[in-house]
């Protein structure tokens, strides 16, 4: 069994373009006056925090990879 004890920041959302992807979009997200912040924000939603770890979800992510 998998468990997840500590961690930070939120994981990339769904079809970021892997690692580097994920950096782009950090890198757009902190920067309003980028050509592509309105696109991106509409596209993570309003709910994505990069900052944010929440500990329940990594486990219940692992959970579903049983």
């Amino acid at each position: 069994l998998a468990v997840c004890v500590a961690g930070e920041r939120a994981g990339p959302p769904e079809d970021c373009g892997g690692s580097g992807g994920y950096g782009e979009l950090l890198e757009v997200l902190a920067d309003p006056a980028h050509p592509e912040y309105v696109e991106a924000c509409e596209w993570v939603g309003t709910g994505f925090d990069p900052g944010l770890f929440s500990l329940v979800r990594a486990n219940a992510g692992l959970q579903r990879l049983r």
